[in-house]
């Protein structure tokens, strides 16, 4: 009886794993059509005050129940519990907090916690970090607008690429100056990156001419076009989110990835026979 019971456990959570991993998957397809759909339509006739107006509350609306699933699949799978969603709960409020004294480039003070909670959490822990955190953020300063989806999207993916890096840190000395090193360029690098993907929300309804795009545009023509927009108008502001990602991190890693990890340790549990 007690063998059969764990055997169904064991199906059970690795369905529920497999939830997970799809219900990840569809926020991220979902996250791309978000941002691709208006070069496959070509610029709306509303124009850039109008970006996004319909849409985005529609992606917005969809969004919300896909990272409930996310969260009930993952609990589900055991690969989160209840204590480390206690401590996902407070992450997402220190994040939000931290984001109020938003400077140029938005303040990189809340980058750099949710890239290195993904490090060591996970991509799927650091995909719903960086969306809830962002949502919370918004109610707190009344950012909400069109945009609010958009940032949500990156944000995750931010805290999920963390994740992803974590096998490749693990190679590494915990705490030590290479992994510190590891993640400082990958904080430089998604200062310029959170930049250029969050451009792409407006970008395609921004007023046709030098800086716009134009609808018909072969690849190479768009890339071209973009990266002239980009560089006129956002390579400076997101030098200094770059530069202050990596400062933070170079200074801060070491002791916020310990306490991280302490809490990881202590909170985490598995129960014998369900693995």
């Amino acid at each position: 009886m007690i063998t059969a019971m764990v055997v169904r456990s064991s199906h059970h959570n690795q369905w529920a794993a497999r939830a997970g991993d799809l219900a990840l998957a569809l926020i991220c397809l979902l996250g791309a059509i978000a941002f691709l759909y208006p070069f496959a339509l070509g610029r709306a006739e509303a124009g850039f005050a109008q970006a996004h107006a319909t849409t985005a509350p529609i992606f917005f609306a969809l969004l919300g129940p896909a990272l409930l699933a996310l969260l009930v699949a993952e609990l589900s799978a055991g690969r989160l519990n209840t204590r480390i969603l206690a401590v996902l709960g407070v992450l997402t409020g220190v994040v939000a907090v931290l984001r109020l004294p938003a400077g140029p480039g938005d303040s990189p003070t809340f980058f750099f916690l949710i890239m290195l909670a993904g490090y060591v959490y996970g991509a799927r822990f650091g995909f719903l970090l960086g969306a809830l955190a962002l949502l919370v953020s918004a109610l707190l300063t009344g950012g909400v607008g069109p945009w609010l989806p958009f940032q949500m999207f990156v944000s995750g993916w931010m805290g999920m690429s963390a994740g992803l890096l974590a096998p490749l840190g693990r190679r590494l000395r915990a705490g030590g100056w290479g992994e510190i090193g590891l993640l400082v360029s990958f904080g430089y690098f998604w200062g310029f990156l959170f930049g250029a993907l969050m451009n792409l929300w407006f970008w395609p309804f921004a007023p046709p001419g030098e800086l716009g795009w134009e609808p018909g545009s072969g690849l190479v023509a768009t890339l071209r076009q973009y990266a002239i927009f980009y560089t006129v108008t956002s390579l400076a502001w997101d030098a200094v989110r770059a530069f202050g990602n990596a400062v933070l991190i170079a200074l801060l890693g070491r002791p916020v990835l310990k306490e991280l990890r302490r809490f990881r340790d202590r909170f985490w549990f598995t129960v014998e026979g369900q693995e």
